[in-house]
């Protein structure tokens, strides 16, 4: 029986909710919406008596602000109602938690298969039905995921309380098919396509090989399998293939592994390094578990893990976002046998959320991404309790096809577990497959494949998943109390791929596995073998438990209120051997698995570019041009979404993501403590600039890594123990006829490894986790969109004492300002070239750059620049350092703006005191971007001591901080900026305060 529950804001209170709903539509529809009421729609299909959902209603209702009813809530007239559901088989987190809302209410367990469903109800005032309806599709549901329903008053009020359930209905379970793979090459291609394989010619002809030499074809789990396994996804082909680059001037070079050479190359050599230099490594564990680890203390190592969720965000922007944050925080509880979370970080790349253009067909418009991917981070930090301690957000109009979602996680992992190493583990013949938390459904199916291909008409519904942090998180509760009793020998994540990449990939260490599916726990009845392979439905983790473990481990499951299934066990086979209640549906050899893919031969063709420079005159206004700079918005405030997320729970945050006088100007790095009753520290910064990708990557490259460094120096991090994770994000660097400039997409790629490389081991930054999506590009409507070539450095340092911190605030008049390091007329890929092409009424074109490139990236000087990290470094261990700050993007004046309106004080600068910003064009002086420089604030008694320590740098005098609020910059003896920091900091948070 189903029972309908309505439940609403009293009448004359405000629904904040509805109000944000009719601002929206008003804004992006301009729709004179004249009201927008909401209401939650609970339908509990369970065997209650309509005495026992009475007492459910009083119970959900909050008495003081909210009324409801069983069937329908009537509280007045309306114009048309909208209401928003999700599709059959689409998770539902709100409803799984009003079933334990139910249970604990009635104080008995529902039946098996008793659900609770969930709706959103939009009341609308004052439009007709196809302007419902127009909002419906473009603001309130994704048809992907979400139904919609419209009614008027008049016909809502004609007709009974709508009772229908989103109930996957129960059907026969497929039966395994064999897919013939002995036609052509075109039906390899074919076959590879219509199951969106992703899989190339080349590889389909190596599965078609191998079980030809066995005497038989493929089941459809078998090619599924080898399918998820070999996807760039998971498997990082372009970075591991054989490299052939060209370069003007240069013979061709051949690179086998970007990831060998570049990435892990560059490791090793740091560590090389710092074992001659200290005679030991605090590299715990790197580019073999889940995540990076470090050691940090006595008790504790560090753990960091950065993910994107590019693919899925853009077909539903809530749940791929949601999804990227629960998900990329099972990587560090997946590492070693399990850490505890400490800190989330969050990282966007969009299109304008001011578009006014219809985006192609088939794409969201990017508000729509944008709001959607905000609430699914936020939705599943808050409700994970992990707090977030970094997050940003970049904007340009290729960014329109897909977005950039990254998600990260900082986790703590115990020195040893239960006698043993915490970072250690190994699944061992014998060892019991077992699968722990949320059930198995159709969402997240070929999530991995699909994320392996570029975004088109073709994308799989079943692709997109939605997370569920509550139950998330009573496993994580459940899995810790497992841990520190010792009874698991080894853990891991089903993320991309479900069972097959878990089993999988732990079955390597064993030699092989054995499970049964229909073992495997299903939200519903009615999955194919292969589904339940590949399913990526979420909140699930894998663990290896011995024998005499398994009756303590699953009967603390029951006490905790988790599911945990046996699947099978691991084995010496050398097989992955699958069955389907007794019947064998894949036996796949280990080393095929995981060896078997062929590997991939791409050329890389690199040819130096220009780019237009400004034509107009310089602008004579610099205070102006400085509060257009301000606003613009990859340099504005962005805190009134990130507001929303806590960064305080657990209690260990030292300096917030917002400092200053009011807490509204972004840190330049954060800092934590890693545990309550120690004063050690980490710290969390990042570097990402597209913009210079345009130009040159290797530059980029080297750019974001110092900028990431940089800010590790400016808040009181060491030097000597600060670790990177890179995320690459990078259009399809295939050569292909849908992709002709592959070869030049190639070397772009090979330069930004080379300049990572280059620069990790010039300034002893080992890079210890990371991520590569590549193919990050958009057909839709007949057009392709593809991504800069995107680079995010993740940086994680360390601090002895965390209340040595520094802070990029101004602190007291009377302090000195200094300027470290030299600035060069360095303005390609700038924002202030960025903003003279807006200035002069130029657009960019959806899928190319801004109008004004420039040629003139910055550059990196490694030993000059290190050596001025180590003065700065060591007069901030000396407490001589009152604040410090980063000119990145939008350069000096930004730096020094953002300065002065954190410290609600003003600054008297003489950039005439600085020879090389004499030397240059006055907006030059103030809006390069070179890299390298610090602004620091020392107090007068500490000046000398501070300037004897950086004597061996460019260290300038440049100014002094005063009581008037107010920042005045001086060149060739004129006044070029005098601005109101008030004025600034309207500039700085008006644009997206209201978005």
């Amino acid at each position: 029986m189903v029972h309908r529950l309505e439940i609403a804001p009293r009448s004359g209170l405000r629904d904040p909710r509805g109000d944000a709903v009719a601002a929206t539509v008003r804004d992006i529809l301009a729709i004179p919406v004249a009201r927008v009421r909401t209401r939650d729609v609970y339908r509990i299909d369970a065997d209650l008596t309509d005495g026992e959902a009475f007492r459910v209603l009083h119970e959900l209702v909050d008495p003081v602000g909210q009324h409801g009813a069983l069937g329908k809530l009537d509280d007045g007239p309306f114009g048309v109602a909208v209401t928003v559901a999700a599709k059959p088989g689409v998770t539902d987190p709100v409803g799984k938690s009003a079933r334990v809302a139910v249970e604990d209410t009635l104080g008995r367990r529902l039946a098996e298969g008793a659900a609770v469903y969930t709706a959103t109800m939009y009341l609308m005032d004052g439009i007709d039905v196809a302007a419902a309806e127009l909002v419906a599709t473009r603001i309130l549901a994704n048809p992907v995921i979400q139904t919609v329903r419209l009614e008027t008053y008049e016909a809502w009020r004609g007709s009974g309380p709508d009772l229908a359930i989103p109930k996957v209905e129960a059907h026969a379970t497929p039966p395994v098919a064999t897919i013939d793979l002995s036609g052509t090459d075109a039906d390899l291609a074919a076959i590879s396509k219509t199951k969106l394989l992703a899989l190339t010619l080349a590889e389909m002809r190596a599965i078609r090989d191998h079980f030809r030499s066995a005497g038989r074809n493929p089941t459809d789990v078998e090619l599924e399998c080898l399918a998820q396994t070999w996807s760039e996804h998971c498997k990082h082909k372009i970075f591991n293939a054989t490299v052939t680059y060209r370069e003007p001037g240069r013979e061709p070079e051949t690179i086998r592994s970007l990831f060998k050479t570049f990435i892990r190359g560059a490791t090793e050599a740091v560590d090389r390094a710092e074992r001659e230099r200290t005679g030991r490594s605090w590299l715990v564990s790197v580019f073999h578990d889940n995540a990076g680890v470090v050691a940090f203390d006595d008790h504790h190592h560090l753990v960091y893990k950065v993910e994107t969720h590019n693919s899925p965000s853009a077909l539903d922007p809530y749940g791929g976002a949601i999804t990227g944050i629960v998900g990329v925080n099972r990587d560090p509880f997946g590492t070693g046998l399990g850490a505890d979370l400490l800190a989330n970080v969050w990282g966007y790349c969009f299109a304008s959320p001011f578009r006014r253009a219809e985006p192609p067909r088939g794409l969201l418009h990017p508000r729509r991404i944008r709001d959607g991917v905000h609430a699914g981070v936020i939705d599943g930090g808050n409700q994970s309790g992990v707090p977030y301690g970094r997050g940003w957000e970049i904007f340009d109009d290729r960014f329109l096809g897909k977005p950039l979602v990254f998600c990260g996680t900082v986790g703590r992992l115990p020195v040893t577990i239960a006698g043993r190493p915490g970072h250690e583990k190994e699944a061992r013949p014998g060892d019991l497959v077992v699968m722990a938390g949320g059930r198995i459904g159709a969402d997240g199916i070929h999530g991995a494949t699909f994320s392996s291909a570029a975004l088109d008409e073709s994308a799989p519904i079943q692709a997109v998943q939605i997370g569920d942090p509550i139950t998330q998180k009573r496993m994580f509760d459940f899995l810790t109390e497992a841990r520190d009793q010792g009874l698991y020998s080894s853990i891991t994540d089903n993320g991309a791929g479900g069972l097959s990449s878990s089993v999988g990939e732990m079955a390597r260490g064993p030699g092989g596995a054995e499970i049964d599916l229909a073992k495997a726990p299903l939200k519903y009845a009615g999955l194919a073998p292969w589904e339940i392979l590949l399913s990526e439905a979420q909140e699930r983790m894998t663990l290896a438990v011995p024998p005499e473990r398994i009756d303590a481990f699953l009967a603390l499951a029951r006490r905790r209120e988790v599911e945990a299934s046996v699947l099978g066990t691991f084995t010496g086979s050398g097989f992955l051997h699958v069955s389907y209640a007794g019947e064998t549906v894949a036996r796949i050899a280990m080393s095929f698995l995981h060896e078997g893919d062929p590997d991939l031969d791409l050329p890389a063709v690199w040819e130096p570019k220009r780019f237009d420079e400004p034509a107009g005159p310089a602008p004579e206004d610099l205070s102006a041009a400085l509060l257009g700079m301000l606003s613009r918005l990859n340099l504005c405030s962005g805190e009134v979404k990130a507001r929303h997320y806590d960064h305080e729970v657990k209690g260990l945050t030292v300096v917030k993501p917002w400092v200053g006088v009011n807490s509204d100007v972004p840190a330049e790095a954060t800092v934590f403590l890693a545990r309550h009753g120690s004063r050690r520290g980490y710290v969390l910064s990042e570097g990402v600039n597209p913009f210079y990708s345009d130009t040159d990557t290797y530059a980029m490259a080297q750019s974001v890594l110092d900028e990431a460094v940089r800010r590790q120096v400016c808040a009181g991090a060491s030097l000597d123990r600060i670790a990177a994770l890179d995320n690459f994000c990078w259009p399809d660097p295939v050569q292909s006829e849908g992709t002709p400039d592959g070869a030049y997409k190639m070397a772009q790629l090979v330069r930004a490894c080379r300049g990572l490389y280059d620069l990790t081991r010039a300034y002893g930054t080992p890079l210890v986790s990371g991520k590569d999506s590549m193919k990050n590009d958009s057909i839709m409507g007949g057009v392709k969109i593809s991504v800069p070539p995107t680079l995010l450095v993740s940086a994680l340092g360390q601090i002895d004492d965390v209340t040595k911190a520094v802070t990029l605030d101004l602190k007291s008049p009377g302090d000195l300002v200094y300027l470290l390091g030299p600035t060069r007329d360095e303005t390609g890929g700038s924002e202030y070239f960025r903003w003279l092409g807006a200035r002069d009424g130029l657009a960019a074109s959806d899928g190319g750059p801004a109008p004004y490139v420039g040629n003139k990236v910055p550059r990196v000087d490694p030993v000059p620049t290190m050596a001025c990290y180590r003065a700065l470094a060591a007069a901030t261990a000396g407490g001589l350092v009152r604040s410090a700050a980063t000119p990145g993007k939008g350069g000096l004046a930004l730096a020094l703006a953002r300065a002065a309106m954190a410290g609600r004080l003003g600054m008297e600068v003489d950039l005439d005191r600085a020879p090389d910003l004499e030397a240059l064009p006055p907006e030059i002086a103030l809006f390069s971007e070179s890299n390298g420089r610090i602004v620091a604030t020392v107090a007068p008694g500490d000046a000398p001591a501070f300037e004897a320590l950086l004597s061996g740098s460019a260290c300038r005098r440049i100014g002094v901080v005063t009581a008037e609020p107010r920042l005045r910059a001086t060149l060739r003896g004129r006044i070029r900026v005098d601005v109101a920091v008030s004025d600034m900091t309207s500039a700085f948070q008006g644009t997206l305060a209201h978005v």
